[in-house]
């Protein structure tokens, strides 16, 4: 994330969080981040310098007038002014940071060889609570090469809970070493 991102990120938490409306302003950020990843024709064309920004501006205007937050509308014009548009998604990072600093979140990042279903995310979530005291927001990866269990990383720490986590340590069991 650029030092850009981050200073409008952390200008639009701000706004935000003296509104008391951050949560609702980082659903629809995110919901526009899978918006943009979707129809990145659109993004490329509000970032088009050959078109007068008056008339991207008017585009933007007449796509999310209506479906997104004043504010979050009148953000997006900001950074399609200051040709910023294509930083919005460092921009999300910072805000979702501070928004979970202030909310006592922690993002836990899972990894496992298939998708988890939504009894075995319950369990990972509530034991994660349990164990820090907060609430937990899981980032799932798939990854075929682990072939069972689950990767966790969590507040800098990884905790290795996959078959070949095991097994390495059941071996450097056997060989002396810990």
């Amino acid at each position: 994330m650029t030092e850009q991102a981050r200073e409008y990120g952390q200008g639009m938490y701000a706004l935000a969080k003296e509104e008391n409306i951050a949560s609702h302003i980082l659903a629809q950020m995110q919901t526009l981040i899978g918006c943009f990843q979707e129809q990145k024709e659109f993004l490329r064309l509000l970032s088009n310098m050959a078109l007068p920004k008056a008339e991207r501006l008017a585009i933007l205007d007449s796509a999310m007038a209506g479906q997104v937050h004043p504010y979050l509308l009148n953000f997006l014009k900001i950074l399609l002014e200051r040709n910023l548009l294509m930083e919005y998604q460092g921009c999300v990072s910072a805000f979702r940071e501070l928004y979970h600093q202030d909310e006592g979140i922690v993002v836990a990042h899972v990894t496992t060889g298939a998708p988890l279903s939504q009894e075995q995310r319950q369990r990972i979530e509530e034991k994660l609570k349990a164990m820090t005291g907060r609430q937990v927001e899981l980032s799932e990866k798939v990854d075929p090469a682990v072939l069972g269990g689950v990767l966790l990383e969590m507040d800098g720490k990884r905790y290795d809970n996959t078959l070949k986590g095991r097994l390495h340590a059941i071996h450097q069991a056997m060989i002396g070493r810990e």
